[in-house]
């Protein structure tokens, strides 16, 4: 085995890889039940809500908006490649078509934060060709 284990990186799957694409173009994608209407996050082959199955779910483009739920600033942690990054904002975030997403909070001080405060979408290179959604404070 080579190099140190990385904590952060995904395990992308047949199924993940249209989520994963989209991430490394600048895009992020939510799933939607057609039977129910909801929309979710984290990607799964079925929905949620209604338990209807994969033919019933598909994936859409979300509009990358947000509003903040609850956050932690991290400031330690010792799986790699964190212990580089503390103090680090893990947070919660409510996406604006309805999902729940759990993220980090970048460009701006722990100080600044508070609850419902509107934040954009953003994406961050974690490896070569791996890119995660993480979300800033959107512009007035």
């Amino acid at each position: 085995m080579t190099g140190t284990a990385r904590y952060d990186l995904p395990e992308a799957d047949a199924f993940t890889r249209p989520y994963w694409d989209a991430a490394a173009a600048g895009r992020l994608l939510l799933r939607r039940c057609a039977d129910c209407g909801r929309a979710h996050h984290y990607p799964r082959e079925f929905c949620p809500f209604c338990w209807a199955g994969e033919d019933r779910v598909t994936w859409e483009s979300a509009g990358g908006r947000a509003t903040l739920y609850t956050w932690s600033v991290i400031h330690r942690n010792d799986l790699p490649p964190f212990g580089t990054r503390v103090p680090y904002t893990a947070a919660v975030v409510d996406l604006a078509e309805g999902p729940r997403m759990m993220t980090e909070v970048v460009d701006c001080e722990a100080a600044e934060l508070r609850i419902g405060m509107p934040l954009a979408v953003t994406f961050r290179e974690a490896a070569d060709g791996v890119w995660v959604a993480v979300f800033r404070p959107a512009p007035d």
